[in-house]
């Protein structure tokens, strides 16, 4: 408990830095002054800094001596939306917003290095401030995967993370052991047929007609390939093709995500979606496939789970400990929880008897009486983490 009253204690700074992060959004790669931010402040509290990792991340580095690191993670990076919040800190940067609570994150891990920083484990806490969660770079690169190319996992014995959650009331917490979030990948389909006027089909190959086929295919996938009891999703989220309301064009461009927990069910997926497209070729056109390798599944250690669970439930009272049911949604701390043994967990930020203000939209925004609770449980986790590992 004596962390959480601290956090509290802490509670106005915590959401000064998340109000200065939510006032300058920033898209991914971009984050500069969020990470200029984030670097001076750990280096006040004398945390070993390292700047530019993955392009614009930062590490934050606690040494207490020998023994196991733990590391802990937040995201940075904005989206590109116009926020339509009436509220002081509202986003002066025009059509982006922190629409998704990472600045909360950024705040409530700058908020444990506070914490930790006045009272230190054994061992050593690394401090993860990740840029580019919720997009690839032109390589195809989220910075959960630079960020283990770049090594930052290297020694780390477990990591963990939190996300804000809009679905859970204000000071809950939320997890499971296992998958949580699914893996996530894209695709384009390129249609091509041969154009013609609408007033004469038969001189052409209807290329709007082949992108039927194959949408009705893809959707076959799942409902006729995959195991009935494995859960999975594909979806054509967008459509191009042609101008004009009597002529039919030459191509027509598809794209959609496909979503799985099991690594061999997402397989099979992305394979099928080869046949599944061929049928443009059986009826006379053709097509060319693109994918693009997203994030993989979000899986929880059980152990850790297990762990943050008994340390949640001693902070905050086992009745705020709730479970999480698995989501579709994808979250590339994945990458991370493969080099470490992890937890990634919920954070309920909703305010009772006010709707639902979800994520990746104008009006997202959360109750701030989450911050102190975010800060304390992650610093308790990681503090008790070290001591009981040093202590055996």
């Amino acid at each position: 408990m004596k962390m959480l009253l601290r956090a509290r204690e802490l509670h106005e700074r915590i959401r000064a830095l998340r109000h200065e992060i939510h006032r300058h959004p920033e898209l991914a790669y971009q984050e500069h002054r969020t990470a200029a931010l984030v670097a001076d402040t750990l280096r006040s509290l004398g945390l070993q800094v390292e700047t530019g990792v993955a392009r614009t991340g930062v590490i934050g580095t606690l040494d207490g001596g020998e023994g196991p690191t733990v590391a802990l993670r937040a995201d940075m990076d904005a989206l590109p939306i116009q926020e339509q919040n009436d509220v002081p800190y509202a986003s002066q940067v025009p059509g982006v917003m922190h629409a998704c609570g990472h600045d909360a994150h950024t705040a409530m891990l700058l908020g444990a290095a506070m914490l930790l920083a006045e009272n230190p484990p054994p061992g050593r806490v690394r401090f993860l401030f990740q840029p580019s969660e919720e997009g690839p770079d032109e390589e195809g690169k989220s910075g959960g995967k630079r960020f283990v190319e770049a090594g930052v996992m290297e020694g780390v014995d477990a990591v963990f993370g939190l996300h804000v959650s809009t679905e859970y009331p204000t000071g809950t917490i939320a997890m499971r052991p296992g998958p949580l979030m699914a893996a996530a990948d894209l695709f384009e389909v390129e249609i091509m047929g041969k154009g013609c006027h609408g007033a004469y089909p038969h001189k052409g190959t209807d290329t709007i007609l082949l992108a039927a086929h194959v949408i009705l295919a893809l959707q076959q996938i799942v409902a006729r390939r995959v195991n009935p009891v494995e859960s999975s999703v594909v979806t054509v989220g967008a459509i191009e093709a042609g101008r004009k309301h009597n002529t039919i064009p030459e191509k027509a461009l598809l794209k959609g995500t496909t979503r799985a927990f099991d690594p061999d069910v997402r397989q099979q997926i992305l394979d099928e979606l080869e046949r599944a497209c061929s049928i443009a070729r059986a009826l006379g056109g053709d097509f060319r496939l693109t994918i693009v390798e997203g994030f993989p599944p979000t899986v929880n250690d059980p152990e850790m789970t297990t762990f943050v669970q008994k340390v949640a439930s001693d902070l905050l009272g086992s009745e705020k400990v709730l479970e999480a049911e698995p989501r579709m949604g994808a979250e590339d701390f994945s990458f991370l929880a493969r080099e470490a043994p992890g937890c990634y967990w919920l954070l309920g930020v909703r305010t009772p008897g006010q709707p639902e203000r979800r994520g990746h939209s104008p009006t997202f925004d959360i109750n701030e009486n989450a911050l102190p609770v975010g800060a304390a449980l992650l610093a308790e986790v990681a503090w008790r983490y070290l001591r009981q590992r040093t202590s055996r």
